[in-house]
């Protein structure tokens, strides 16, 4: 049996998948850029936009360092832990290289990396393109070939070719306490759903089977716009959803905050025939109503709820979660009631991080801090009752027959799959020993389960 597990216990919730750039070929005298792109899926796609502007201007893709002219650096800024790699990885691509212009989260605050790192080229903030554009035309100029640099329509992809991140808007108009992404990248911006359904009929025309829809906060999309209507989409996310699931590709929903109005959506993942899965990504953070409301969080506190209610229309679905432990003040008993709350929701995918003090927070100035060493202990302790939860439902999958979508296939012919209860990346694979040879990335077939671990499955391929 294969015994590798894409879910380890220490899984990060704020880390997207690690980028894979691929050179290609170039032309003679063509400026070649890098790119390294760090934190959450939604940076991931800044990462991609910005590479298809340079694209489209006579730029070609550097796989590495010493090979680019220059380097894009797209930093997170999520915990003083992300912020810490941001600079490491400042400081390796200026070692490499020399010449590093910085964008992302963490460029919200230019004196902060300017402090380590004072030779930078240039420093822009999160999903700033002009800028970042602006920045690589004065360290290397555009030379472009009309007759050569031709551009794909589906524009660059950083992730493998049948799956792609589809981001609907920018932004975030809470004020959780422990979070400054508000700060960094500002308050609701909904693209016009328009928008988003030409973006993603063209990804799906270009071979995606599988979008990931992500945003800050994927339930509040179009409330900044009042739900505006135009050419024949409404700017909902159950309508955008439901337009979403007719393309033909699987649609997943990441990053959804759970208002009353997310039942709604329960009716369209209950759909065979549609293709919005019945698998919601909700950030719960915790389940005690103090510790909610000393996070600023307080429309959680009824989750159990709400929980019962999607399972109620749509008995299938999975949920995933994240959650913080040692946030300031938490008492033994309130994660205790954590802990209680776990047994009776039975999330089917759970990450989980220590709390950390990230500069500008409004937790920072909450009293009673909780020790480290209580932290990693209630950590431990979580972690240990999520992978129980997480062994029995998998167990409980074997004998059963599921759709699986294909993300690789290796050299010895085993096959690394998904079923719709698993995201990239992120969740649990399924994997296929025998008989996969003549499977490619993006073929959806049929399994029946034989097998399960912790966090993955094995299947047999059925006819």
């Amino acid at each position: 049996m294969n015994t590798s597990s894409s879910n380890p216990p220490d899984l990060r919730p704020d880390l997207a998948p690690q980028i894979r750039l691929s050179g290609g070929k170039t032309r003679d005298g063509q400026p070649r850029i890098g790119m390294v792109s760090l934190g959450c899926p939604k940076a991931l796609v800044d990462s991609e936009r910005i590479l298809t502007r340079l694209r489209a201007e006579g730029y070609a893709i550097s796989p590495d360092y010493t090979g680019a002219d220059a380097v894009i650096v797209n930093t997170c800024g999520f915990l003083d832990s992300a912020k810490a790699e941001s600079l490491d990885a400042i400081g390796e691509a200026l070692n490499e290289n020399g010449k590093v212009i910085v964008t992302g989260c963490l460029g919200a605050e230019e004196e902060y990396i300017r402090g380590t790192h004072p030779n930078v080229l240039a420093v822009t903030g999160p999903h700033q393109y002009e800028q970042v554009l602006d920045a690589v035309h004065g360290a290397v100029p555009p030379s472009p070939d009309p007759f050569v640099d031709l551009l794909p329509a589906s524009g660059v992809s950083l992730t493998p070719r049948h799956f792609s991140y589809l981001k609907i808007s920018e932004g975030c108009n809470h004020r959780c306490k422990f979070c400054i992404i508000p700060d960094m990248r500002g308050r609701l911006q909904s693209r016009p759903a328009h928008a988003v359904m030409r973006e993603a009929e063209k990804l799906v025309e270009a071979g995606v089977r599988e979008l990931l829809v992500i945003s800050q906060d994927t339930s509040a999309y179009g409330m900044d716009i009042k739900f505006a209507e135009d050419r024949g989409h409404r700017a909902h996310i159950q309508d955008l959803a439901r337009d979403l699931g007719s393309l033909g590709a699987w649609v997943r929903l990441h990053y959804v905050y759970p208002y009353p109005f997310v039942r709604d959506l329960m009716p369209l993942m209950a759909d065979p025939t549609n293709g919005v899965l019945p698998y919601l990504d909700i950030p719960f953070q915790h389940s005690h109503p103090d510790v909610l409301k000393r996070m600023a969080r307080p429309g959680m506190s009824e989750s159990l709820g709400e929980i019962a209610a999607w399972r109620d229309t749509c008995p299938d679905i999975t949920l995933r979660s994240t959650f913080i432990v040692g946030y300031p003040g938490e008492t033994e008993a309130e994660f205790q009631h954590l802990l209680d709350w776990m047994d009776e929701a039975q999330l089917d995918r759970v990450g989980c991080f220590k709390y950390e003090n990230v500069d500008g927070a409004r937790s920072n100035d909450l009293p009673d801090h909780v020790a480290e060493e209580v932290k990693q202990d209630r950590w431990e302790r979580f972690m240990e009752k999520a992978q129980a939860i997480s062994e029995a439902k998998l167990a409980a999958k074997v004998g059963k027959v599921l759709d699986v979508i294909v993300d690789d296939v290796d050299e010895d012919g085993i096959a690394t799959t998904r079923t719709m209860a698993d995201a990239p990346e992120i969740d649990g694979n399924l994997f296929i020993d025998e008989g996969a040879e003549d499977l490619t990335p993006g073929d959806i077939v049929t399994v029946q389960v034989d097998e399960a671990g912790e966090y993955d499955l094995w299947g047999v391929l059925q006819d």
